[in-house]
């Protein structure tokens, strides 16, 4: 069911479904709460499921230039507080990831376990920095442009081809987000802090999924932050989509989670 929630003057989408220990589903950049629709069904049964839509995303408003990650996950402890959720677990997709990471990191207590889809705990490189910076300008020239030609590269290159409609899906709800809030999360992005320590951190149960071909994380460099952890890694075939590129298993390893 549809709700929405205030937080400092502006409306806060979710949609919460089932009864059972709390599982909050963040979705990454471009994206909204829509796009755990793959999910929801089969984890619900057990559990209490909160999707969110993130600041300037989907049907939740903006705050300001920058939305920081901090941002992010202050917004979403005032909903669980208001719900009566005392602990929660956390699943992340890309920036969604980055948002489950700022929470644990503030919130310890209230944080079960978590499990980063498609995403990291390390901090952008330098190139990817100016990265960021070059997507804010072409964003400010023209942002519907800048997501046309971004979706597509977040599938793997053999999924392009296979993929039309659901890429023609993704873009469909990508073109809903305002300039706001795609140059807010940019910024935010950018600035956000390294949080592989948390990784590390026995207090809470962890996972890590990530795509072999992903354009936007490189496995290589970004698997090695699980080495010698007690983080469960799952590597697939696939892109940084890899939900809608390699759904069930996916579905299985999140299910196995909860």
């Amino acid at each position: 069911m549809s709700h929405f929630f205030e937080y400092k003057n502006i409306q806060v989408h979710y949609k919460s479904t089932g009864r059972g220990p709390a599982i909050l589903l963040l979705h990454g950049f471009l994206e909204n709460l829509g796009m755990w629709e793959f999910l929801i069904p089969k984890i619900s049964k057990k559990n209490k499921v909160i999707s969110i839509d993130l600041l300037g995303h989907g049907k939740t408003g903006n705050l300001g230039y920058v939305h920081t990650m901090e941002d992010h996950a202050k917004l979403i402890r005032e909903l669980v507080k208001s719900l009566n959720i005392r602990k929660a677990t956390l699943i992340g997709h890309s920036m969604g990831g980055y948002v489950v990471l700022a929470f644990a990191d503030l919130y310890p207590k209230n944080t079960k376990g978590f499990c980063l889809l498609n995403s990291t705990a390390l901090t952008d490189s330098s190139a990817k920095k100016v990265s960021r910076d070059r997507a804010i300008k072409a964003v400010k020239e023209n942002h519907k442009t800048f997501i046309r030609v971004s979706i597509p590269m977040l599938f793997s290159e053999h999924n392009r081809s296979h993929l039309k409609k659901q890429i023609k899906e993704v873009t469909s709800q990508a073109l809903k987000t305002s300039k706001q809030g795609i140059i807010a999360s940019l910024e935010g992005m950018k600035v956000r802090e390294e949080r592989v320590e948390l990784l590390q951190n026995d207090s809470f149960k962890k996972m890590l999924i990530l795509g072999v071909n992903d354009t936007v994380l490189d496995i290589t460099k970004h698997k090695n932050q699980v080495e010698n952890t007690s983080t469960q890694f799952i590597e697939l075939r696939h892109g940084h989509m890899s939900h809608i590129e390699a759904t069930k298993d996916v579905v299985n390893a999140l299910s196995k989670f909860c």
